[in-house]
Parts: C-alpha cells; structure tokens; sequence
C-alpha cells in the first residue's frame, strides 16, 4: 500500500473518528498522525485502565477528543457540524457477541441506532464529505456451509451483535438511496460506504471475551486459557489490515466520490484460515511459552459461527487493495508488541505502523 497516496488525501484534511477511545481507534488515530490529518475524536471513556487509548495518551493525537454517547444524537450533530470534517470514520460500537447476549437493547441501540445518528448528523453538512461506516464480517446470513461471502450476499443474524450489524448495513444503504443518492450528487455532496473486516487482533486489545486479551491474562496470571471454541475457524487479521483499507478507500472515495458508495469486504485470503486452538498455539509459541495450559470449557458457550470467510475479491478488483500480512503473520506481530512490553505502548505502535506501509 503506497502511504504517499494516503498522505496526499488525507495530510491537513479533517477526519472525524467515532469510536477513537477503543482498541481500533487507537490505532487509527496513530496512523492519521502520521499521514498529517487533522482529528476530532467522538467516543465513551475507555472502559479499563490499560487499554491502548490511555496508554498511548490518545487525546494529544486529536485536536479535539470528545468523550459522549453515540446515542446523544444532537450533541453528535453539534460536534460534526463545528467540525466540518472532510471523512467520517464511523467505529463506534458495541462489539462483543456475548455481551450482546446479556444487554440485547444496548447493543441495537448502540449498533443500529447509533449509525442512524452519525448518518442524519452527516445529512446536516454543507460540505462534501465522505463516510466509512465500519460493521463486521458477521453481517451475512451464515448456514456455515464454507463457502466464503460476497458483499451481495444475504443478509441476517442469529445473535444480537450480528444481527444489529445487519440492520446497520440496511440503514447505511436506505440514507444511501434516500438521502446521499448518486443521482444528487451535486447537491449532497456525501460518499458512503460500509466496510466488513474479519476478526481483528493486534496489541493493545484488552477487551473482554476476545481470544489474544484472554491469553495474555491467562499468561499474567498464571492460569489455564480457557477456550469456548475451539474449533470454529475466523478471518483472523491483524488491526493494521483493515485500517490500511478503509483509508484506501476512502481515499478512493475522494478522488472519485460517486464510484465506491457501496459495501465492501476485507478479509484475509480464502485459504488463510485457522482455528481458535490453533491461533492459540501460535500465539503462545511466539509469546515463548507454548506449554501454558489450555483447557476446553464448552459450559460458557452461547451461539457463535463456527464457520466463517470472507470474499475480497471485490477489494482487490475496485481499489487494488489485498491482504499483507498472513494469519500468522498477524498473530507474530501481536504476541511481539504483547512481549516488548518495556518499551512504551505508542512507539511499539509506531515500529509496526512503519513496517506495515513499509516508512
């Protein structure tokens, strides 16, 4: 990925990033520094005292870092529209599977409703813009037959998370027909398009229920990783993947804003696949204690796929973007920035930043 083309859209334009105080945003927010842009940042607090937005001090890379609820619908508006931005990174989410099982209503309101809010904000905007609402892998309706999903693929979802991305998905294209309509281009001046990743990882993750936060707590502590899956297979990624994308989308977007107002995909290769078990061994082989006990506790299953892959083929035909680093790859490099814990979290951040794009 050529970071000069990225740097050429994006240096001295303003981006505004929902979700900036979470694992992904964090990681945005590192990478739009070093392109140059400006940032105003729209997110709840962090929910713990090691996550990656307070141990790189997130606030001093935003011009403005805005803690409030995506659901407060008219202050959003008030921020976007002071703003002006020229992007719109919509990360902002509820995004665990189970815990969407024990808070259903939060997670749709938070999910679906909260992507109408930044939407109708970004309706109110007399410059152009272009959005990058992000949703998941886990919008189509999945019968895990294998067969890897187009973005033309049904949509559904059997738990709650899934399901509220899906009907993200539905909102994101009804404000793009009724209200952001190619036809009325000149008049709107808005591109939007939904971005589905696969399963990220990545250092400075410490969330809850997530597969790498879960062994490393299992590493600290001493104590056996507890696996709820074992076998189900994910498009694992790292962070940087599909960060990398939506900025070369958007960048796309802006060179050409009424050629991508669409969904896209990006996901590891087809045949990159592996288990949960297996993600788990590797990680504890680069991590360097591949003998940490691993036990299989099927009693804190709730439903999940087990069989999941994406088809970025698209991606790849439409903004020449691919996969660069393998899954594992992916989980080297986060087990590295897990182990280096002696240097600080930001310049460990930055090292892999500057591999990544090749600085």
């Amino acid at each position: 990925m050529d970071f000069t083309i990225l740097k050429e859209q994006f240096e001295n334009k303003k981006v505004f990033v929902t979700g900036h105080t979470g694992f992904k945003g964090s990681w945005l927010l590192l990478i739009l520094k070093k392109l140059g842009a400006q940032v105003v940042g729209y997110s709840l607090a962090p929910e713990n005292k090691e996550d990656l937005f307070n141990q790189i001090d997130g606030a001093q890379y935003c011009e403005k870092s805005i803690i409030a609820n995506i659901l407060d619908a008219e202050q959003l508006k008030k921020e976007i529209n002071a703003f002006q931005p020229d992007y719109i990174f919509h990360l902002a989410a509820q995004a665990l599977v189970r815990k969407s099982y024990d808070n259903p209503i939060e997670t749709y309101m938070v999910n679906t409703i909260g992507t109408a809010n930044v939407l109708e904000a970004m309706r109110t905007l007399p410059n152009a813009c272009v959005g990058i609402m992000v949703t998941t892998d886990k919008v189509y309706e999945n019968p895990e037959r294998g067969t890897a999903f187009v973005e033309s693929d049904k949509l559904g979802g059997y738990d709650p998370y899934s399901a509220s991305k899906a009907t993200c998905e539905i909102v994101i294209d009804s404000y793009r027909n009724s209200f952001f309509n190619l036809q009325d281009f000149n008049v709107h001046k808005k591109s939007i398009a939904s971005v589905r990743a696969g399963n990220v990882i990545g250092g400075g993750d410490f969330s809850k229920d997530r597969i790498i936060p879960d062994i490393v707590r299992s590493i600290q502590n001493n104590t056996a990783i507890s696996l709820r899956n074992p076998n189900a297979t994910r498009p694992w990624q790292h962070v940087l993947e599909p960060l990398g994308a939506y900025l070369l989308l958007a960048a796309h977007m802006r060179q050409h804003p009424e050629a991508y107002n669409e969904a896209f995909n990006f996901g590891p290769a087809v045949d990159d696949v592996l288990t949960v078990k297996e993600v788990t061994e590797i990680f504890l082989t680069a991590f360097g204690t591949q003998h940490h006990e691993i036990a299989i506790d099927l009693s804190k299953q709730v439903h999940e796929a087990k069989l999941l892959m994406l088809n970025s083929e698209k991606a790849k035909l439409k903004i020449s973007w691919t996969p660069k680093w393998k899954a594992l790859d992916a989980i080297q490099q986060t087990a590295w920035w897990y182990v280096n814990d002696k240097k600080a979290a930001h310049l460990r951040c930055a090292e892999q930043i500057s591999n990544y794009f090749n600085l």
